[in-house]
């Protein structure tokens, strides 16, 4: 099988791709705009796998699209390309327009000139696999059931809103054209290689500089938290067993404030760092509440019912055995951190 994934040098995109070329013997086409929080270097080395091809493309340019597919003839889309951080939505929700529902809109449009074409024995298995988020949802109570998948849509932020806008766009494009299409929303995701602007890596780069870590209003927002590496193996568990038309949640069953988040990140710190920033006694000593962000959701959390019975998909990793490991990943990669925060000059601008 070949699989173009869109997307594949971001955060989830990349451990998908490390995934199938280490796990499967999927052929990989990797198309990417290699944006501030893209990067190669995501991808280790599995970038030097026969399997793995790469294409810098912009999923709005429809004709860089269309060549990218009579070149490569996948047999499968999945679509993670997407801008997806909340702060900077608010701050400029243009690009979240522009990339989310507009490039969601231009590949569409080309899978479906694509997949028509196609031989009927290929067009009866081809599929455009959408990956999305639970915050499309917008927010529970603390005594409401966690989101399912015929939870009604009611986003909160620039960006839930353009990812909602583009489930709904891959729905209509399956209600009236009848392309083949899955789509899955996701909780938080954690793991390595994540574009230190996200929370758990914000903080251990902070922590390690001595620096105040910023705790939204009173903390006490609830999170499910998703292993990325538990994501990538639902992610091909829906490619290979999932239903046209379906929707699957995927979350980690670890629903956390973000207060909890942090001191569980603390501690890992704790266990792991021999030499404290001077003065400090321990990182939680760092931990400081800041001003809530605007239409900030208090809780998400989704169940995973669904795509534990019919697929059989279950997380791997609990909440602190995955928070070990991403603590111990960034404590041994601090060089990838400075290299892809040099790029960004954006960057400058959160800190």
């Amino acid at each position: 099988m070949k699989v173009l994934v869109t997307g594949g040098a971001g955060f989830i995109g990349s451990a998908l791709i490390r995934y199938f070329l280490a796990e499967t013997s999927v052929e990989v086409v990797n198309v990417d705009l290699l944006t501030y929080a893209g990067s190669l270097e995501s991808l280790g080395q599995s970038a030097a796998s026969e399997r793995y091809r790469f294409e810098q493309v912009d999923i709005c340019d429809q004709n860089a699209l269309w060549t990218i597919f009579e070149a490569h003839q996948p047999d499968a889309v999945m679509h993670l390309a997407a801008e997806s951080h909340v702060d900077r939505s608010i701050d400029g929700p243009a690009a979240f327009i522009r990339t989310n529902i507009i490039g969601t809109y231009t590949l569409l449009e080309v899978v479906r000139k694509y997949w028509l074409a196609l031989p009927d024995n290929l067009k009866k298995v081809f599929i455009f696999q959408h990956v999305s988020t639970d915050e499309v949802y917008g927010d529970l109570d603390a005594s409401d059931e966690p989101f399912s998948e015929i939870t009604r849509y009611a986003p909160s932020s620039p960006y839930s809103a353009s990812k909602a806008s583009s489930d709904h766009l891959v729905r209509a494009w399956y209600r009236t054209y009848g392309l083949p299409v899955i789509v899955s929303n996701c909780s938080n995701n954690y793991g390595p290689y994540q574009f230190p602007e996200k929370l758990i890596p914000l903080m251990i780069l902070n922590a390690l500089e001595g620096k105040p870590l910023p705790v939204y209003g009173d903390g006490l927002q609830i999170r499910d938290w998703l292993f990325v590496e538990d994501h990538a193996r639902a992610l091909h568990t829906i490619l290979c067993r999932g239903k046209p038309g379906e929707t699957y949640n995927i979350g980690g069953q670890s629903e956390k404030t973000n207060l909890e988040v942090v001191h569980c990140l603390c501690r890992c710190l704790d266990d792991l760092v021999e030499n404290k920033p001077a003065g400090l006694s321990t990182f939680g000593e760092l931990i400081s509440h800041v001003t809530d962000r605007p239409g900030h959701d208090r809780r998400y959390a989704v169940d995973i019912t669904k795509i534990s019975r019919e697929l059989g998909w279950l997380p791997g990793e609990t909440f602190d055995s995955g928070m070990r490991k991403t603590v111990s990943w960034y404590l041994d990669n601090l060089d990838w951190c400075r290299r892809i925060l040099a790029r960004s000059d954006k960057w400058k601008q959160i800190v």
